[in-house]
């Protein structure tokens, strides 16, 4: 893979770099109009999305950070973005340009004072995974193996530049309106800003690892400060491969069933006895050993989750509630969804559309046991998802709903059913955090 010797750190460079991609993308639309002309128009858009996509993450994966950490995040909605989009940008989860060897050196001089061959006996300065943050290297001492990550130079310092740029898409998309909603975007930065800061990402873990690690079938990496900075962690090399990767060749259900068991109970553990949960579940955070263990990795993007939300986000999702009208809608009220300037017409409309997603949403917690192999129950979230994606009356109200708690509390759940249909894991017994 292609090696980058530079990143673009300044606000300028940066914007100049997805100013040219806007070009690109105008040419494509160009392009479009033409297509259309000789082709159907739907095989017209299909070619227009893949042509936007690949032009866009070309630009964000040599940006690298927030910028591409953002397009990470939007490959998780797999029901609100076209399929091309979903399929470029779920590459920034782990396989991304990295920095050039001389590159990596001279950044990590500059992060530790030191050359990194002064810390370790052996250091390959060649990255054998590469994200959206930072990338990892193998190194050795006293014969033990060791896993490096660090952060790409600039992304720090240019979370609220990158966001700056990004902001009037995300508005675009997702109809955000209001005064207020600068809430959201101040939630992402804050927890973008967190990510960057490798001290507390070593806290977080430890944290974790100490909490979680009487779970069956979970394993963690140890972390090690004396080798570690604000921008560089390091922490075990830990065995295995890549959770997509084992997906594609497994055909053990015994091994879908025991990881998918594993997954879940170290979610709703962390949600329901830490009230703060991994907020960012893609598969290049998860590999599968040898023995099907889990092994949890990557903590920066930790959830807090506080009482005031807790509790009537998960009274929401009960059942009971979820068929009382006025309970039902009283929650809407208390967790923002619902608001009290809203006009009949909102009230009635979200009322509506939050009863049909949470009915199906909430499935899996109305039952002692569920199967996430059931195709059924994804087709109809991605069905539900593309319909109100293309709703006109949506369109024309402001879609500056809920708390700000629910951009990342959402995006762990998405991202967790999405990685239990990709086990393909059955007979999940979901109270199992209750015990343990």
């Amino acid at each position: 893979m292609k090696t980058l010797d530079s990143i673009p750190i300044t606000k300028i460079s940066r914007a100049s770099k997805l100013v040219s991609t806007g070009a690109k993308v105008g040419v494509n639309y160009l392009k479009y109009y033409g297509d259309k002309m000789v082709s159907s128009k739907e095989a017209a858009k299909e070619r227009l999305n893949q042509n936007n996509a690949e032009d866009i993450y070309d630009s964000l994966k040599e940006l690298k950070g927030s910028a591409l950490k953002v397009a990470q995040m939007l490959s998780m909605e797999k029901s609100i973005l076209p399929q091309a989009y979903v399929e470029k940008f779920s590459l920034s989860q782990f396989s991304v340009p990295p920095l050039s060897p001389p590159l990596v050196i001279k950044t990590f001089k500059k992060y530790f004072g030191k050359h990194p061959e002064d810390l370790f006996d052996t250091f390959n300065a060649t990255s054998v995974n590469a994200a959206s943050i930072g990338q990892v290297h193998i190194a050795e001492k006293n014969g033990k193996k060791f896993a490096v990550k660090i952060q790409y130079p600039g992304v720090a310092e240019s979370i609220a530049s990158d966001l700056a740029l990004v902001k009037p898409i995300a508005i675009k998309m997702f109809n955000i309106k209001g005064k207020d909603s600068d809430k959201y975007f101040k939630e992402v930065e804050n927890k973008l800003t967190e990510e960057t800061n490798y001290i507390l990402e070593i806290a977080q873990s430890k944290e974790v690892v100490a909490a979680c690690q009487h779970i069956p079938n979970l394993k963690f990496p140890s972390y090690y400060e004396a080798y570690s900075s604000e921008r560089i962690i390091t922490m075990d090399y830990m065995e295995g491969e890549h959770l997509s990767e084992f997906v594609a060749h497994n055909t053990d259900q015994e091994k879908a069933n025991q990881l998918g068991q594993a997954l879940w109970d170290f979610y709703m553990f962390q949600i329901h006895h830490l009230r703060k949960v991994h907020a960012d579940p893609h598969p290049g955070n998860f590999l599968i050993s040898e023995q099907a263990e889990l092994i949890a990795l990557d903590f920066g993007c930790m959830k807090v989750i506080p009482e005031s939300f807790y509790i009537p986000y998960f009274e929401l999702a009960e059942k009971a509630c979820i068929e009382n009208p006025e309970l039902f809608t009283a929650k809407l009220y208390e967790l923002e969804i619902l608001k009290p300037e809203d006009s009949e017409a909102e009230t009635t409309f979200f009322t509506a559309m939050f009863h049909e997603l949470l009915s199906l949403f909430t499935r899996p917690f109305h039952s002692e046991t569920f199967d996430f192999s059931n195709p059924e129950f994804f087709n109809q979230i991605a069905e539900m998802g593309q319909r109100y994606s293309k709703s006109t009356e949506l369109k024309n109200m402001n879609g500056n709903r809920g708390s700000k708690h629910f951009i990342y509390i959402n995006r762990t759940f998405f991202g967790l059913y999405n990685l239990m249909f990709d086990l393909k894991a059955k007979q999940v017994q979901i109270n199992n955090f209750k015990t343990l």
